[in-house]
């Protein structure tokens, strides 16, 4: 059958090809004797969501250093988990990670599911999470879908269902191909393809293991595949930063609601977001400070919209009164807070000299 056929030829391919990821079990480690670490796959997967393996790498490593196992991380301090994931984005990730590790340790004795039913039911995993867990970690039979996935598969059978319908047809096609025997290790090989070979842009399909039946290949169209809806234009929203900075270069901080965007992360003071918002409105100000106003903005996008920031900044002295749940950072601090990307660029605009 071809089906099988195919599965075959990928994992022939990836047992010779597999990228050596830190939180990856190859085949050769495997007939080494190791086994996957629910808990690297875990996190390693909630790290990946929307962010390039480049990215994740060091992040994988630093919390897997602070937080060895997954006790570890489910007695951490929220803050301290908020502040290592700085810079990776999409914070709710960081939350959800923490509550499922607190989870998992109160309520399944420290151990993930190993079912895709159960472990949809945990903090932050979703249908591709929790299939990826159960197949990669436990060796259960799971259709494991991505955007790599999707655009491999739109090409070897040639569909040209626009996404985001194409979903469900490479989601029962997965399952056909996933074979019972190394689940995981076709999952990843699939998604190795589509990040090496079957790239988005200029495949090189002379070194595909799925050359000879590719049919997106054959009608000449591979490159043209996924077919994408047309895009939604992002809103332009605006606001303003103000940065308090005192004699000896601490910054006034404070947190963010535990609710909504960019929840329960430090920012400096700034104002709502919207998009007629002005740039400009001093009588906005949290302080009646002599402002100045930095030539540069904060231009930042989020998943639904575009934001700009005008940076404002001003200098007061050591007894300067600050609110309540406010917070001074001193220079030597303020790379270890958990500053978003688009708040450590308005500290970075307002800080410069």
């Amino acid at each position: 059958m071809q089906v099988k056929s195919d599965s075959r030829i990928l994992l022939d391919w990836y047992k010779l090809n597999a990228r050596d990821l830190p939180w990856r079990v190859r085949p050769c480690d495997r007939e080494n004797g190791l086994k996957a670490n629910p808990y690297h796959v875990w996190m390693s997967e909630i790290m990946l969501q929307q962010t390039t393996v480049a990215a994740v790498k060091k992040y994988f490593e630093h919390f897997t250093q602070n937080w060895p196992d997954l006790s570890d991380l489910a007695s951490a301090e929220e803050e301290d988990v908020l502040k290592a994931w700085a810079g990776l984005g999409y914070y709710s990730r960081a939350r959800n990670l923490f509550k499922c590790a607190k989870t998992v340790q109160l309520n399944h004795n420290g151990r993930f599911p190993e079912e895709e039913a159960r472990l949809l039911k945990l903090p932050g995993i979703g249908a591709y999470t929790a299939a990826a867990i159960s197949a990669i970690a436990f060796g259960r039979h799971a259709a494991v879908v991505d955007g790599n996935v999707e655009r491999v598969l739109s090409r070897r059978f040639a569909i040209e269902t626009p996404l985001p319908a194409l979903k469900k047809e490479v989601k029962e096609l997965m399952g056909e191909l996933t074979p019972d025997e190394h689940p995981g290790d076709f999952a990843q090989a699939i998604m190795d393809l589509g990040a090496t070979v079957c790239t988005p842009r200029s495949p090189n399909c002379l070194i595909c293991p799925w050359m000879d039946v590719c049919e997106g290949r054959k009608l000449g169209i591979a490159e043209t595949l996924p077919r994408k809806a047309p895009k939604k234009e992002k809103p332009l929203r605006r606001g303003m930063a103000f940065l308090v900075v005192r004699s000896d270069g601490a910054v006034l901080l404070r947190k963010r609601p535990d609710k909504g965007l960019l929840a329960g992360m430090s920012e400096p003071l700034t104002t709502p977001w919207s998009v007629d918002a002005p740039l400009d409105d001093l009588q906005l100000a949290p302080f009646t400070l002599d402002w100045d106003l930095r030539d540069e903005l904060v231009r930042h996008t989020f998943t639904h919209f575009h934001l700009e920031m005008s940076v404002y900044t001003a200098s007061v002295a050591q007894d300067f009164e600050t609110p309540e749940d406010h917070w001074w950072s001193s220079p030597s601090e303020i790379s270890g807070e958990a500053l978003p990307t688009v708040m450590r660029k308005a500290v970075e605009i307002g800080c410069r000299a």
